[in-house]
């Protein structure tokens, strides 16, 4: 049988490939051209993404990343570069993975929402790891996160969500061209072989989705893999490997190849417009619950009925209205959903986290403990929370979400969070991303260690090597 083409998009790409503007965008970009409010913005996201890192030292998963990737170090020869957490070096593309898996690996760190893409835990551990390599500062650190956030913000964006609906994971995917621009500038690679590295990215790039079927680990190594990825595509660009130029929007570019009749809905010009002028780091989401961004007007939704006196006892039926966007995520199959196999399937379940937020009137990383996966009042309320399409979401600008109640005695109540509280519109402030980070941090380490590792990144402008702010942030 022969292979099904999909269409090209009906919409005209740009005469100039959109990899070739990215190109000389990266091999010009500096520092200085960032605006102070951006330069600040990003450090705290930074922040966050440590303290998130800390927690996960916590959990088995990290234990069982470390286990292995120090035994892929033990056959490849000892490495230098520094992890999070953890007192024992790896080689560098080992260290870049498993930090982006610390970071990733609770679903607590940030998303862009318009691209639908945690652009931090891909951009950070790629820049923090590489600079130290290279012996490049602290500045030229926070330059080259901010660009790979940059670019993979705007890659997740042309799709508008396209990604998931056909199985992939963009954080995975659209990352590794973030990352290997960020990898390039550290590098001081020309423009021309930054259009290589796009190129042959695309041959690296990857993230399935189908750790949503059984709540399988595989999404938390998709950002450092992203990294992985962006080094070797660096690497071979530098030393002329010949990659192709249509990376996006050729025949079989990321786009078509990726999103089959989703790619007719494509908005190329997103991936270049306002660059250096429009900052997408001002639409990044900061998460006030460790879980799918995609759950958090529902949680918020939830929380705010059990502060209105709502019981559980007293539930005869919830609805969960989300985007239908993003109901294949959080909603489907709806068996599965209500009965979450561990805390990461936990994680992207709307029935559950609904249910959860009902009777505890907060979501936290204790209700993802493992008794409080199997408390019976909590899943026999999820089995009487059913979710459907919502018109008015706002979604991917937000991440709205709505929970109407049905009670015992006949009244109906509901509340609707159309914003969702972290976005552009209804920012998390720095201070809360500060406290946010201690109490993430001190989950692993002590107050006075928690306020040092703070205190490191804060200053990473003033940091002359990038290896002493990797080694800052290690574990002990």
């Amino acid at each position: 049988m022969s292979a099904v083409i999909a269409p090209l998009p009906q919409q005209q790409p740009q005469q100039i490939p959109i990899a070739q503007t990215l190109a000389r965008f990266a091999a010009d970009f500096s520092f200085d051209a960032i605006p102070q409010t951006v330069r600040e913005r990003a450090k705290y996201l930074m922040l966050d993404a440590l303290g998130i890192a800390y927690a996960s030292t916590r959990f088995d998963f990290a234990q069982r990343s470390f286990a292995a990737l120090a035994e892929l170090g033990s056959i490849d020869g000892a490495g230098n570069s520094a992890v999070f957490g953890f007192s024992a070096r790896l080689p560098l593309r080992d260290a870049v993975l498993l930090n982006g898996i610390l970071v990733h690996g609770l679903d607590y760190d940030d998303t862009h929402v318009p691209g639908v893409i945690h652009a931090t835990s891909s951009s950070f551990p790629l820049a923090l790891g590489l600079a130290a390599q290279l012996g490049r500062s602290g500045r030229d650190l926070l330059a080259a996160y901010v660009l790979g956030v940059e670019i993979s913000a705007r890659l997740g964006s042309v799709a508008k969500g396209g990604f998931h609906q056909v199985g992939f994971h963009p954080t995975g995917l659209v990352g590794a061209f973030g990352c290997v621009l960020a990898a390039g500038h550290l590098y001081g690679m020309n423009a021309a072989q930054m259009t290589m590295a796009q190129g042959i990215a695309l041959s690296v790039a990857s993230g399935s989705l189908e750790f949503l079927e059984d709540g399988a680990w595989t999404k938390r190594m998709h950002p450092g893999w992203a990294g992985v990825a962006a080094i070797t595509a660096s690497a071979l660009a530098r030393h002329g490997f010949i990659g192709p130029q249509g990376a996006y929007e050729g025949r079989f570019g990321l786009f078509p190849s990726h999103l089959g009749s989703h790619a007719a809905a494509c908005d190329y010009s997103l991936a270049t417009r306002g660059l250096g002028s429009e900052w997408e780091i001002n639409q990044i989401a900061v998460k006030p619950f460790p879980a799918c961004h995609f759950t958090h007007g529902c949680a918020d939704a939830a929380i705010a009925l059990r502060k209105r006196g709502v019981k559980a006892a007293d539930i005869q039926h919830v609805r969960a209205k989300v985007a239908q966007e993003v109901v294949k995520t959080v909603c489907e199959p709806i068996a599965n959903k209500r009965r979450p196999a561990n805390e990461y399937d936990a994680k992207f379940s709307i029935p559950f986290i609904v249910a959860s937020s009902l009777i505890h009137g907060k979501f936290g990383l204790a209700e993802l403990e493992e008794a409080a996966l199997r408390d019976p009042l909590t899943l026999a309320l999820a089995d009487k929370v059913d979710y459907e399409a919502d018109p008015a979401s706002g979604f991917p600008q937000y991440y709205s979400g709505e929970v109407i109640v049905k009670l015992k005695d006949g009244r109906e109540l509901a509340h609707r969070e159309q914003v969702n509280r972290g976005a552009a519109d209804r920012p998390i402030s720095n201070d809360d991303i500060a406290a946010k980070f201690m109490d993430n941090a001190m989950q692993a380490v002590s107050r006075a260690r928690a306020e040092e590792l703070r205190d490191a990144l804060l200053r990473i402008e003033d940091i002359e090597r990038g290896a002493e702010l990797a080694t800052a942030l290690a574990g002990r």
